[in-house]
This record gives C-alpha cells, structure tokens and sequence, in this order.
C-alpha cells in the first residue's frame, strides 16, 4: 500500500536527522509539580525561603524531583493562584472552549476584553488575538506583502518569520547579518537607487521584520536604530517602509515595566507581534498596530479567520496576568528576575563557560559542539535539571549551546546549585 512507502520514507528521514545528530531530545512528561508556599500564595520568596528550593517538576516513572530551568513562564504567572483562579471562573460561566471562529459566535466578552487590554498596554488604537504567536507571525506578514513587497529580515529570526516571507513570495527578499545595521542601510539605500541585484520588480513598500529578543540567545535588536534608518529611507518607497517586531520573548519579561524590546530601546516599531503564552503564563498570540491595519488584518488573515481563537478562560486568564505585571506585585518580580539571571551569568563568566550578556532571563551557554552540547544536557539530567540543548539546524553549526531560562519563581538556591553543578562538569 501508499502508506507502506510514505512510512519508509519518513523512517529514512528520520534516521537521516539522527546520524546528523541533529534529532530534538526525548519528549519529557510532567507529572506533577511541587509547589512551596510561597508560590501557592502568588507571593516571592522572602530572605529565608529564597535559600531553599523553589518549584519542583516530576517525570511521568521517575520520582526524582527536577529543577525546571527551560520554562518560558518568565515571571512565574503560570503557577499564580489569581491566573488560575481567573481561568477556573472563565469556563465556569463560558465553558471549555469557544466552540467557533471568532465571526461565526466564537467572540465572547473575555477576548473584547483582552484585546483592549493589549492595545492599551502597548499604547496602540487596536490589537487582536491569534491561538498562537506563531500563528499570529504566519497570519500577519501574508496580507502585508505582495508583488510590489520588499522584505528585509534579521539572519537569526524565528522560524515563523522564515516560514511567513516563504508563504508570502515578495517581490523581493534580502537577509542582513545579524544585528547589522550597517547591512541593513546598504540594503536600503541599493534599493533606493534601483541597484538591487537585477530585479526589475518595482518596489513600492518595504517590510523591515525582526524579532525583538532572539529566542535561541536572548540578545535583542537594536529597534531603535532600526527604526531611524528606516525612516530615514522611506521617503524613496512610495508606499514608505513598514518596521515589524516579533517580541514573544520579550513582553512581559524586558524593560523596565515588561512593555519589551521597544521599552528597552525607547522606540515603538509600525507593528508588533508577541504572545501570551510565555512571560504572561497562558496561550496564545496577538497583534498590536493602528486600527486600520487591525481592522484589514480581521478581514484577510487566514489565521484569524478559519482557526479558533485561544478560549475565553484563556483570555480572562491572560488579562488577570497583564494585572499582576501592571502591579507593584509584577515590578517586584521585574526586578527579581533581573537580579537572578546577572548572578547567573556572572556565575557563568565566573566559572569560564562563554555566554551571550545581556538582561533578558535568555542565558546561553555557549558550547560550539554538538555531541559536547548532547553530553552536558544529560549530565544536567542526571543531576536533576532540566535544560535545552541546541544544535543545527535550530541554530548555525559552530553556535551549538545550552539554553537556559531564569523564572521568578526560581530562588537564589536553584541559581546556585545549577552553577555548583557545572563547575563539576
């Protein structure tokens, strides 16, 4: 039968992956968690809790308890009591799922309620929500772009932008260096001048896409820059050059109040794309830009239009998470993981390991070596952590390393003990 050969050609694949070394680790299965007080009140440790150990994961047939150090729950909101409540009550009174697309009775009051939430938040008229920040990145960029489209985008962005400018098929499309800024204006300045590589296709609008933090280094884009050389050549597009940033990572986790890589850099790009799903502890993506380009985007992105958006206990969950950020509650635990990850990576320098600095809660350990890398991932296993590895093809052959995620809810202890362990490796 067909699928007789389509099961030997994806046997032959895979196996391909695993000799390259290049197969993604064994899925681990959470069983359950061990919560300390302290979190189970929403609070932070205090001077003497934070000199014992924070959550603990188990691993369905094993009973040893992991310190969890791959999480992208940056300020904990994932195990607060007032996010779970407000879910708890969210399908209480609208039930388990929207049960329809968002214009075919799948709207409910929650997701209103988000979405004015998110554009206030980032000072926006408008923002609306996807299932996913992937989704939101691939239903985004498709309307943006067509025959008379530009896109210029960052080496290292995130495989969703990739994908998005491949689904789009620009007119044109150019790769700067990462972070080079340098690059960035010579690729403008030779398309102002026509000078650009033969293709005779006039460009009319430009789309500049980066992300905001990098999630594989947790370095971030200079958005600043980025924005004064585009606005600098944008009066040679008759359609000017539009910036848009893919900040998941970032929101909720960079700057000073959790606003991001914009926060950081004080600029605002044209569009930013970003997720509930990571420092905000829930599911989900969204879109945040002027009203037209929200209301366009409702009418012809097909990620909006034929997937169900995130439940209304989501949602509610979501805008309960953007309350405790806004809070003294959610500056505390800014500042808290800040100071966790600078003494973890000053414990890193410390101990001689290369890392990437920077204040994202993103800190790699830079290991250059794929079966070193594979080796240090199981050493941490066997000492009860657990930390992503990172070979090629999910990043650039030579650029092979551990990453490892700080979380509010990790005390001074974890940070330490991680440490003590690598210094043993």
């Amino acid at each position: 039968m067909s699928l007789d050969k389509l099961n030997a050609y994806c046997a032959e694949k895979v196996q391909i992956i695993k000799e390259k070394g290049a197969q993604k680790s064994t899925e681990n299965i959470i069983s359950r968690i061990a919560l300390p007080d302290w979190v189970k009140k929403g609070r932070l440790p205090d001077a003497q809790q934070d000199q014992a150990f924070g959550p603990r994961y188990f691993l369905a047939g094993d009973e040893n308890p992991y310190l969890l150090m791959n999480s992208n729950s940056y300020l904990g909101l994932s195990l607060h009591p007032e996010v779970m409540t407000a879910e708890e009550k969210g399908v209480q009174n609208y039930g388990t799922g929207p049960g329809a697309v968002r214009f075919i009775s799948g709207t409910y009051a929650p997701h209103i309620e988000l979405e004015n939430r998110l554009a206030a938040f980032h000072r926006r008229e408008s923002a609306m929500i996807y299932s996913a920040a992937y989704a939101a990145v691939m239903g985004v960029l498709p309307p943006l772009i067509d025959d008379y489209t530009l896109v210029i985008s960052d080496q290292l962005n995130h495989n969703s932008i990739i994908n998005a400018i491949r689904l789009s098929r620009p007119a044109a499309k150019e790769i700067y260096p990462h972070l080079s800024m340098t690059e960035l204006e010579r690729i403008l300045g030779n398309y102002a001048a026509g000078n650009h590589n033969g293709n005779n296709a006039k460009i009319k609008r430009v789309l500049v896409v980066t992300d905001g933090i990098f999630s594989m280094r947790g370095d971030h884009a200079p958005l600043n820059e980025i924005v004064e050389i585009c606005r600098s050549h944008e009066h040679h597009f008759s359609e000017g050059i539009i910036t848009i940033a893919d900040d998941s990572h970032g929101i909720g986790a960079f700057g000073a109040t959790g606003r991001g890589t914009e926060e950081f850099t004080n600029c605002t790009v044209d569009i930013l794309i970003a997720t509930l799903g990571k420092a905000l502890g829930v599911n989900g993506g969204y879109v945040a830009a002027s009203a037209p380009v929200i209301e366009y985007l409702r009418e012809t992105s097909p990620f909006y239009i034929y997937s169900n958006p995130i439940t209304p206990s989501e949602a509610q969950a979501a805008t309960q998470s953007l309350d405790i950020l806004e809070s003294d509650a959610g500056r505390e635990r800014l500042q808290k993981l800040r100071a966790l990850a600078l003494r973890f990576e000053s414990g890193l320098n410390t101990l001689g390991f290369e890392t990437i600095p920077g204040e994202h809660p993103v800190t790699p350990l830079v290991v250059r070596d794929t079966p070193k890398t594979t080796q240090l991932v199981q050493y941490l296993f066997n000492n009860q952590i657990l930390a992503t590895g990172l070979s090629y093809p999910v990043v650039p052959q030579g650029d092979e390393e551990i990453r490892f995620q700080i979380n509010a809810n990790h005390t001074t202890r974890d940070i330490d003990y991680v440490l003590e362990v690598l210094k043993e490796f």
